[in-house]
């Protein structure tokens, strides 16, 4: 049984020591990635007859926070009284679920993996906060139009384009070709 006690040598906890004492391993080969995921997204459809998603999930966990300090609002507001008006819980749906085991999954993997570390990915002629500020940026931006196309990467174009939505495969030319159009000027973001 390990002890959260402090390390005589290294000043810190033996519990942090042991996140970072595993050995970096390889990733698994894109395509059977591709396959897990599908196996997943099968058995995600076979089990619980909803494919997998993590907007809806962000949303809802925001509706909660907003219902706890501005109830009078969500009351008010037809969007999120779909969600939380009057005695509903906004946490009382499956993609919650979902969302909250994709990161707990990430994060254990992560650490599995050896590969648990915080750091920030950028090009060199970039500072720390410009990524920051322009991953906030575009965050906001997905955010936005997952909402406004009722659904995210993952929702609408993974779980719809396996059941062949026209809206789905639609969604996904327009975000690759966005992203191919947008990629001239964000370069120096990677250069």
């Amino acid at each position: 049984m390990t002890t959260l006690t402090k390390s005589p040598r290294a000043g810190s906890p033996t519990w942090l020591k042991m996140l970072r004492q595993r050995p970096p391993k390889d990733y698994v080969h894109p395509y059977l990635g591709g396959f897990l995921l599908g196996l997943v997204l099968f058995a995600a459809f076979f089990l619980t007859g909803n494919g997998l998603g993590a907007s809806g999930g962000l949303n809802r966990y925001l509706v909660y926070v907003e219902d706890m300090f501005f109830p009078e609002h969500v009351d008010r507001t037809p969007y999120l009284l779909k969600m939380a008006g009057g005695d509903k819980d906004p946490l009382d749906d499956w993609v919650v679920m979902v969302v909250a085991g994709a990161m707990l999954g990430g994060f254990t993997a992560g650490w599995w993996n050896g590969r648990l570390k915080i750091e920030t990915n950028k090009g060199p002629q970039i500072s720390v906060r410009t990524r920051w500020l322009m991953a906030f940026i575009g965050g906001a931006f997905m955010g936005y139009g997952a909402r406004m196309a009722r659904g995210c990467t993952s929702g609408l174009a993974l779980s719809g384009g396996a059941v062949l939505s026209t809206g789905a495969w639609a969604f996904m030319f327009a975000v690759f070709g966005g992203a191919y159009m947008l990629a001239y000027f964000v370069r120096k973001l990677w250069q």
